[in-house]
């Protein structure tokens, strides 16, 4: 494996003009791509590439929790750990921080399904991928 997945990866951000909305501030819907961004960084950094090779995720359940509005000048760092395991759902945390002060601007909790490129059906993962991308339970 890369990196330890168990470790809290973080990936920089920067706000851009597109994804600020009417209100003069990052729309909602930019959190949540900012969310699969740093969760497909943190699987490229840390699975093996036979892992990566064989599968791919979707997303089966977010939870937010919006705390302060992202604004035009800010960078962002998008912090992510995983979770517990239930069945073939894999519980990963990610928190978006505004970079110069590190505060919290929401708070996810998201859900992943493993599945298999050559189907493109839900699928079982290694024990190796189970053990790194989930936390005992």
């Amino acid at each position: 494996m890369g990196s330890d997945p168990h470790a809290p990866y973080e990936l920089a951000l920067q706000v851009r003009a597109e994804d600020i909305d009417q209100l003069n501030h990052v729309n909602n819907v930019v959190y949540l791509k900012w969310v699969q961004e740093v969760a497909i960084a943190h699987w490229e950094a840390a699975a093996p590439p036979e892992a990566q090779a064989e599968l791919f995720w979707v997303v089966v359940r977010h939870e937010i929790d919006y705390r302060r509005p992202a604004l035009r000048e800010d960078g962002i760092i998008a912090r992510t750990w995983v979770g517990a395991i239930e069945g073939r759902q894999f519980e990963r945390h990610t928190e978006l921080l505004r970079a110069r002060d590190r505060a919290l601007l929401a708070k996810v909790r998201t859900l992943w399904c493993p599945m298999a490129k050559a189907t493109g059906r839900p699928t079982k993962v290694s024990e190796a991928v189970r053990g790194a991308f989930s936390t005992p339970t």
